[in-house]
């Protein structure tokens, strides 16, 4: 009996260490959406819940309500957010050995900041759905019942997205880059311009980013609300138009290698994958075979 009780206790140790050992997921919703609608992040943290048992899985919440939430996504300096989620993780004590991220639409270029500018704690993976890496340039539709907002983004945008007023508070101005005017978006991006490295090398966001082991970058082939929807694979509009667009290889950010995704795509680190569908539609299936085993 004393072996059997050994034994038991032994297993029992293994199968808790294994749980225990499960890395941790952080993540971050998209526009016009909250921490955890029940359709959408709600959803994704129970999956992979059910399909990995022991994982700690914290969505993201920017403000002290699911409205807030919501608004925030919208109208909040997207570098006061990313100070936010920073502080957020520095004290959570679940992530203090590391964690993966996994970011929706516009989620994911600011888990890309998180990653460039607080290493502490350490992001491992960073898994980016559908999220706009060279920014947009259109607005196409918008999610949900968020329509009326969205026809007033559209026209602040064309009125002065780079002007420090829309700046400052409009989070979707934050990731415009139009290709007719580089050198305002250059000169006034308080967000992407900068974690793009477009106004001088950050050696830090370089070696930050590098010290990832996968960034994995999911296109939809049929997205319809991206503008060039190639920006979720870190291509952009060729500069000085808005028709023919370019791959990352082609883009000077990868030529000049200004934020190290060359000699990570030589080390094998860069993720680029497809699926049929508009943006963020994907069924189960495709999520448990895909994306799952970045996070196992």
């Amino acid at each position: 009996m004393a072996a059997l009780r050994v034994t038991v206790t032994v297993l029992l140790g293994l199968r808790l260490g294994c749980a225990a050992a499960a890395v941790p997921l952080v993540i971050w919703h998209g526009m016009g959406d909250s921490c955890c609608n029940p359709q959408s992040m709600g959803y994704i943290k129970k999956i992979v819940e059910r399909k990995i048992p022991g994982i700690y899985v914290l969505s993201l919440k920017i403000g002290s309500s699911l409205i807030q939430d919501m608004e925030n996504s919208f109208f909040m300096n997207v570098n006061d957010q990313v100070r936010e989620v920073c502080s957020q993780l520095a004290k959570d004590p679940h992530l203090k050995g590391g964690y993966n991220a996994m970011g929706f639409s516009q989620g994911g270029q600011f888990l890309r900041a998180v990653a460039q500018r607080c290493p502490s704690p350490p992001m491992l993976n960073l898994i980016s759905i559908g999220g706009q890496h060279q920014g947009v340039y259109g607005f196409p539709r918008c999610p949900g019942e968020s329509s009326h907002i969205c026809d007033w983004i559209r026209k602040t945008l064309d009125l002065g997205a780079y002007t420090q007023a829309v700046q400052e508070h409009l989070v979707q101005a934050e990731y415009w880059h139009d290709p007719l005017k580089e050198e305002d978006y250059r000169k006034n991006s308080i967000f992407l311009a900068d974690i793009n490295q477009e106004r001088g090398i950050n050696e830090t966001y370089k070696t930050n980013l590098m010290a990832l082991k996968k960034f994995v970058m999911v296109k939809f082939l049929n997205d319809t609300m991206v503008d060039p929807p190639i920006s979720e694979w870190f291509g952009f509009y060729k500069s000085g138009q808005a028709k023919e667009t370019i791959p990352l290889k082609e883009t000077a950010l990868y030529t000049e290698d200004r934020l190290g995704l060359q000699e990570m795509d030589k080390a094998g680190k860069l993720v680029f994958l497809g699926v049929k569908g508009d943006h963020l539609h994907f069924s189960e299936e495709w999520f448990y075979t895909t994306i799952l085993p970045f996070l196992q």
